[in-house]
């Protein structure tokens, strides 16, 4: 049998016609980014690659390849066993690897030789990030969406998950991101993905969204936590039709100390995260809020965090990239629960059907 051989935007393209995306490099290369949906086989593990490289530099490229050979025939045997065995005649694989080929390309001719039709990613991974990076721009310009606005606390974030619930086109991208979007908000114990797996995060919800229906995002920055949303993706944000929830100030505090209840639980990590805006408030502000939340007092802290330091931030913020906030359109919820957020989800969506 002959192995296919494509190059990485027609990969793009296709890849749900194939049976599995099999992912041939290390386990540290696979966690920082790889194609959505690819399982990882490794050629080399973590440990063997380090051993192979001090091999290749310090003693010979002839000694290396022989280690590296033996290494990759354990492994590749190891994946027959476990993984292959079970599959039909009709599995057809998607394999890459970094960029030249080796490390899939062994793989490959194993099971080419078993039968299988293989198809193998010409550049691997390394050309498929670039065609990635060059169909962003076009995939999210392709779209029409509809920004959820309003101040800190105001249930963004929960009437996004409303209109998932009630079958809306949804990208969250505090969730790809693994954060809430302001200094306080990191995740405790959750870490954030690279850069590379941000895009290709937004990249697959984005491909399978319909550009005949609105996707509905939330007002983010430039910047989620770490990590930074695509140029383009963010330009045709900044240029869309905008809704503004409106909720009361005590139903914003007490959906915060809800949806924040990690720091209740631990105020030594809500302080020490409050000293990050010690240079934007002020040094005798932050103690006075440290103060406080230790003394138990962690609800008037929030509110003073709403009204000094979010409140004002995110009204400039929003007047200076959104081009049609000042046309937004109002959404007054009664209140923080789950009821009045599918009500206003239900209210968005028949708007969307009437013409």
């Amino acid at each position: 049998m002959t192995l296919e051989r494509i190059s990485a935007e027609e990969a793009l393209a296709a890849l749900d016609r194939y049976s599995d995306v099999i992912d041939a490099r290390s386990e540290g290369e696979y966690a920082e980014d790889h194609l959505p949906g690819a399982l990882n086989w490794p050629s080399l593990h973590d440990e063997e690659r380090k051993v192979v490289g001090t091999k290749y530099k310090q003693i010979s490229q002839f000694e290396a390849k022989k280690l590296g050979a033996a290494l990759v025939a354990k492994n590749i045997a190891e994946h027959i066993q476990r993984d292959v065995l079970d599959k039909p005649r009709e599995w057809q694989p998607l394999l890459y690897c970094w960029r030249g080929g080796k490390r899939s390309g062994s793989l490959a001719l194993v099971l080419d030789q078993i039968g299988f039709r293989v198809t193998l990613v010409d550049g691997g991974y390394k050309a498929f990030r670039a065609a990635l990076l060059a169909d962003l721009p076009q995939l999210a310009a392709r779209l029409q969406y509809r920004v959820i606005c309003g101040p800190t606390g105001s249930g963004k974030t929960r009437l996004l998950q409303a209109l998932a619930a009630e079958g809306a086109q949804v990208l969250d991208l505090e969730a790809l991101a693994n954060h809430r979007s302001s200094v306080l908000g990191a995740i405790p114990g959750v870490q954030q993905p690279s850069q590379k797996a941000f895009d290709s995060g937004i990249w697959s919800a984005l491909r399978g969204f319909d550009p005949a229906r609105p996707v509905y995002v939330e007002s983010e920055s430039k910047k989620v936590g770490n990590v930074a949303v695509p140029d383009g993706l963010i330009a045709a944000m900044r240029a869309s039709p905008c809704l503004q929830i409106e909720l009361a100030e005590d139903e914003r505090v007490a959906l915060l100390l809800e949806d924040y209840a990690f720091f209740v639980q631990d105020i030594e990590h809500f302080c020490e995260r409050l000293g990050a805006l010690t240079e934007a408030r002020g040094k005798a502000v932050v103690q006075d809020w440290q103060a406080r939340a230790q003394g138990g007092d962690v609800a008037s802290v929030v509110r003073e965090l709403l009204t000094l330091h979010y409140d004002p931030g995110y009204a400039r913020s929003m007047e200076r990239n959104f081009s049609q906030y000042p046309k937004a359109t109002a959404l007054r919820a009664a209140d923080r629960s789950k009821q009045t957020l599918a009500g206003l989800a239900q209210a968005i969506l028949r708007e969307e059907k009437t013409p």
